[in-house]
Order: structure tokens, then C-alpha cells, then sequence
């Protein structure tokens, strides 16, 4: 798929206000409406990061919880992919077919940990891997753009790179291996195992939004921009409902309280000098080694100083 035209590849995710225009009255279907068929003079305020100055206020999902404050003050969200279910003529299927051998396309959302979509992209192929996906929202017209200074968290399908931190490879992740009897050994393993309790806010909201709408759960026999409409239009009537009734039944199943307790009670074994590491799947994105080094060595310093403090906790 040729990502570089808006039009020509069918996405729509970068045309979704954030925030409802004063003049349109609170009703759902005009909010899509106006959100998938609005003059762009009235979707300024679209589907992406706000623009927030460096010093912006941490998320109080971080800013509250002493395991992931101060480590992660400056992530803003987290990033991550599904894949949809499409429905689609016989000779377009090839591209649209993932790795499981269905259709589907695959969709790229940046959400906060608040479970409000910030940036939405949908339309590309279910074969499309993640990475060329994220390198489309970051180089499209209307990209996914991250404030100088801060980050979002994304999981090891991704590359760790400026503007994103992905876990340890080849380390313990899984927030069910968190559970009371588990306890991390080095500060690699303990710096996965928080970034998952922070990161899941997107399993969350993708659990929330294919709750409320069993459509994306089919492929619907519409025209394949329909079916991409369908994706950006529940995403929209998300952060709707979630503005309008942030209390809502099923918000409520998917709130924070979903995080488990970590138990951090034994001592831990000798940890070893940190080694970079540096993902050449970065490579394409542009970035030189140097940038890529230096993500590495900021994560680097985000798991020194957490297991510095994490070891002083035990001690005292």
C-alpha cells in the first residue's frame, strides 16, 4: 500500500477531533459525521498527541503510583496495533491476509493511560508489519507526532527508538508473571516488568472498544472504506463516551484497578553492567546509530535508576 497519499490508501484516522466543536450539539451520530465528513477548518483539533510544552503535567496514572514515578514522568501514552477483521473482494485478498491466514487490517492507536484515543490509523493490509505501519503515522501528512522530551511505550514488536521505548528483548515481560511469588532478578527484568503494568492501558482500551462495539469483532459486508470508517467512527464515539460519561459500566471494567500487585520482598541477585543494545529494525525510520544508541542508553538509565532505588527499598 502507498501510504504517502491520505486519499488514495483509505485511512481516516487522522481526521478525528479530540474535542467536540463548541457549535455542534451532543449527539453521537452527528459527532461521526462531522469527525469522518467535517471541512478540515473544523477538524483542527484532530486525532493525534496534543502539543503539549515539555514541562506538561505527568499522567496521574504515574505521577500517583510510586513504582512508575519518577522513572516514566516524561511518557505521555502508549502506542500499539490490532488487527480488525475486512471483508474483501477475491483479488485483493493476498495483501489483506495476516500472519494467521485471515483478513484483517491492521490498525496503529496511540492512547493515554487514561484510555482516550490520541491518534488512530487504520486501512493498511493485515500483512503490513507493525513497524512499516508506525513508520506510515510518523512520515504521513497528518502523523502521529510525539512532543520534543517525552515518549510513548510500546511492545517488543516495535524497535526502541527516539520517541518510543520498548521493553528488554529476550527478558521476563508478561504482567502474569508479576504475581505474588515472582520477583525480578536484574534491572532489565524489573524495568519489562513495570513497563507492562504501564503499556497494557492499550490492551485496555482495545478491550474496551471492541466490548462496546462487536462489529470490529466481524468483517461487515460493506465497501473497504467503509469498513475503515467503521474502526476511526467507534474510536471517536470512545473518547465521546468517555468524555461525556467518563463512570460508564464499561469503562469501569477496564480501569486501572486492572494492574496487578507486584510483590518486591526478596533480595535480588547480583544484576550485571548494562549492554547496549541497539535494534537495527530502527534503522528504516531514518534515525542514524548514534540516536538509536542514545534511546538505548536512556532506557538504560530509566532501569539503573529504578532498580538503584527498587534495591535501596529492600534494604531499608
Amino acid at each position: 500500500m502507498d501510504s504517502s497519499d491520505d486519499e488514495k490508501d483509505g485511512v481516516y484516522g487522522n481526521h478525528i477531533p479530540k474535542e467536540l466543536n463548541h457549535n455542534l450539539p451532543s449527539n453521537g451520530m452527528k459527532f461521526v459525521d462531522e469527525v469522518l465528513n467535517g471541512q478540515s477548518e473544523r477538524c483542527l483539533e484532530n486525532f493525534r498527541m496534543d502539543k503539549k510544552p515539555p514541562g506538561s503535567d505527568v499522567p496521574p496514572e504515574i505521577s500517583l503510583d510510586p513504582r512508575l514515578y519518577p522513572y516514566f514522568k516524561d511518557c505521555v501514552g502508549a502506542v500499539d496495533g490490532i488487527h480488525i477483521p475486512v471483508m474483501v473482494g477475491v483479488d485483493e485478498q493476498g495483501p489483506f491476509r495476516n500472519k494467521s491466514g485471515l483478513l484483517s487490517q491492521n490498525v496503529l492507536a496511540a492512547c493515554s493511560f487514561d484510555l482516550k484515543f490520541h491518534y488512530v490509523l487504520a486501512g493498511w493490509e493485515g500483512s503490513a508489519s507493525d513497524l512499516r505501519v508506525l513508520n506510515s503515522a510518523l512520515t504521513r501528512r497528518n502523523k502521529l507526532q510525539v512532543p520534543e522530551g517525552k515518549y510513548y511505550l510500546v511492545d517488543n514488536k516495535y524497535a526502541n527508538m527516539p520517541g518510543f521505548i520498548a521493553p528488554y528483548q529476550a527478558v521476563s515481560y508478561h504482567t502474569n508473571q508479576t504475581t505474588t511469588g515472582y520477583h525480578p532478578q536484574d534491572a532489565k527484568e524489573l524495568f519489562n516488568q513495570r513497563h507492562s503494568l504501564l503499556r497494557n492501558a492499550t490492551d485496555r482500551i482495545f478491550g474496551a472498544l471492541k466490548e462496546r462495539f462487536p462489529i470490529l469483532l466481524s468483517a461487515p459486508p460493506y465497501p473497504l472504506q467503509t469498513q475503515v470508517k467503521l474502526v476511526v467512527a467507534a474510536c471517536a464515539l470512545h473518547n465521546y463516551i468517555r468524555r461525556e460519561k467518563p463512570d460508564d459500566w464499561l469503562f469501569r471494567m477496564y480501569e486501572q484497578d486492572t494492574l496487578l500487585p507486584m510483590a518486591e520482598s526478596l533480595l535480588p541477585l547480583e544484576g550485571e553492567q548494562p549492554i547496549v543494545h541497539v535494534d537495527t529494525r530502527a534503522l528504516e525510520f531514518g534515525f542514524q546509530t548514534e540516536q538509536l544508541e542514545l534511546a538505548s542508553h536512556f532506557r538504560d538509565s530509566i532501569a539503573t535508576e529504578m532498580w538503584d532505588d527498587y534495591i535501596s527499598g529492600l534494604a531499608s
